[in-house]
Parts: structure tokens; sequence; C-alpha cells
């Protein structure tokens, strides 16, 4: 399996791997939306996507936010069940991830 583009373009930090690597290992690009900012994933399909949503948060602010209040999409659909496998969920190699607060804030 071939790497794809999104392994190539602007990504902040290392790559975060998930997983022990057993299985097809899916390279996925983890955007948030608010922070305009994006990392590198590297996860089996087997993943759920609450852990590369748990890893993520965890990257864009690690001061501690609290997972639930972030959801996921995976083009443009909030993912509804993040216990689900990236497979399962539409996830495939090349994927985006947007990672977005559940309820809009207000700007100060």
């Amino acid at each position: 399996m071939s790497t794809p583009f999104v392994s190539e373009v602007r990504a902040a930090g290392d790559l975060i791997v998930i997983g022990g690597g057993d299985g097809s290992v899916l390279h996925l690009r983890v955007q948030a939306a608010e922070l305009w900012d994006t990392i590198r994933v590297d996860a089996p399909g087997s993943a759920s996507v609450k852990s590369v949503k748990k890893a993520a948060v965890e990257v864009f602010s690690p001061m501690g936010a609290d997972t639930d209040e972030f959801v996921v999409k995976l083009r443009g659909f909030e993912i509804l069940h993040e216990d689900e496998t990236l497979e399962a969920s539409g996830a495939k190699n090349g994927s985006t991830l947007l990672i977005e607060r559940r309820r809009r804030r207000p700007v100060r």
C-alpha cells in the first residue's frame, strides 16, 4: 500500500502511531477545525474512532480537554458511533478526520 498525499502535507509535530501495527495501517490526517492545525496519524483499520479522537485531542489540547466536548467528522458528516472501527466508519487510507467542538462557543 503506497503512502497517500495526506502524509506529505503540512502537519504539526511528529507522526502519531496508534495500535500495534498489526493488519493494514491507515495513513490519516486529523484536523482541528478551530485551530486550523493538522496532525498525521497511522492507525490500523481495526482501531476505534474514539482512540484516534483521544490521541488527537491530547495533541491539540495539551492542558487536558474532555474528549466528549468534541465530535469527529468524515466527509462532512459526524461519526455518531465512535466505538466502531475506522474501517466500519468509512475511513480509508488517506482520509481526513475533522475534529471540532460539539457546541459552538462565543468569540471573545
